[in-house]
């Protein structure tokens, strides 16, 4: 029979599903919730030692709805990292461990481009007894100007060197998260990698301008009639969200073997999970999805997750981490796949298909679109 129990890192986790870090972690409170409700793990909102400074907007989200008007499937935030001091969190940490000694509990930290701010906020962290760390080298939105989260992750150099020191002062295991606004994600993962971090996370939110209002003419979400660029996330991102988790997954496969990763971006069921397990995940986070859903969604992503596994036969998600990666090859070489086949074979949906772009016809042109889609 098959189970979702899973060991990465050295972390035993009852389930692959992660709670990313987010308002899904943002306080004591909270991350009960996601324990009780049956969660693999929990990262908890991205801590800093100096907290002051971090002022958070209202309206803060903008929604992006399917044509029906009901069904979100974009989500913006401008949100900034936790505005709650540091010495609170760890007493929040601590506790938690005391209510939840079983439970998986990650802090995520972020902090400016100094050594010994690093080095300070692990050990006060790892202190406290949490069971491992996510670097935020990645969120795309707020506190720019003191060279911290996506400002720090695009610069593969300064997350090697970030990493190596985290990597000196860190007994647990410590996985970087990477920014998709990059053109290879590859290039800072191989950088933490280098530097010792057991595992990559990927990826956190695209930057984006969630829309404008044609009746205000302003953009949206709106304070004061003003906005800025945030990260977009939910199902609408989890295409660019699959492709990057390859690329890591293929960098970790071909120089980084063992290394651990967890996928991260538009999760919302267990079949999603499997796609990103398919493409070498070890684990999966889940953040706007649990803000759509609540903690309890937990529950019908397992039973899907399980349902999967069995309809395959496989008994753990180890089993068919990484199996579709074989499948990824160059344009070229499926020009000679295809070449290399009988016309007997070709099927017939296939035999009408546009052969070459001289037979583009304006009349047919969907009917033609239409023809050449999986």
């Amino acid at each position: 029979m098959p189970t979702l129990t899973t060991t990465v890192d050295g972390l035993n986790l009852p389930n692959p599903f992660v709670i990313g870090s987010g308002p899904p972690g943002t306080n004591l409170n909270v991350i009960s919730k996601a324990f009780q409700e049956g969660w693999g793990a929990v990262i908890a909102k991205t801590v800093s030692l100096d907290a002051s400074k971090v002022v958070n907007v209202s309206p803060r989200y903008g929604k992006l709805h399917a044509s029906d008007g009901k069904e979100v499937i974009g989500w913006e935030n401008i949100e900034l990292i936790s505005d709650r001091p540091f010495k609170l969190w760890e007493e929040e940490f601590k506790k938690c461990k005391d209510l939840h000694p079983k439970g998986v509990l990650i802090a995520s930290i972020m902090e400016e481009y100094r050594k010994d701010a690093w080095i300070e906020i692990v050990e006060r962290c790892q202190a406290t007894g949490v069971d491992g760390f996510e670097l935020n080298f990645s969120c795309p939105h707020g506190l720019p100007e003191r060279k911290m989260g996506a400002a720090m992750g695009e610069n593969p150099e300064i997350v090697n060197e970030v990493v190596a020191w985290v990597m000196s002062a860190a007994k647990i295991p410590v996985w970087a998260k990477m920014t998709p606004n990059i053109t290879h994600i590859e290039e800072p993962g191989r950088g933490a990698l280098k530097a010792g971090a057991n595992g990559l996370s990927a990826i956190n939110t695209i930057r984006c301008v969630m829309g404008v209002n044609l009746d205000t003419l302003r953009p949206e979400p709106c304070v004061d009639g003003y906005t800025t660029p945030g990260g977009y996330s939910s199902r609408a991102i989890k295409p660019v969200a699959l492709r990057m988790v390859m690329e890591c997954a293929q960098l970790i496969r071909r120089e980084f073997p063992g290394r651990s990763l967890s996928a991260i971006g538009g999760v919302e069921s267990g079949n999603d999970a499997a796609e990103f397990i398919l493409l070498g995940a070890d684990t999966v986070q889940v953040c706007t999805g649990v803000m759509k859903f609540g903690y309890e969604h937990i529950k019908p992503m397992c039973e899907q997750l399980l349902a999967f596994m069995a309809k395959h036969k496989f008994e753990t998600p180890a089993d068919f981490k990484g199996k579709s990666l074989d499948y990824f090859t160059t344009h070229a070489d499926l020009v000679r796949r295809q070449a290399g086949r009988k016309s007997a074979q070709k099927s017939a949906a296939a035999s009408k298909a546009v052969r070459s772009d001289a037979e583009w016809s304006g009349s047919d042109f969907v009917k033609q679109s239409d023809s050449l889609a999986h």
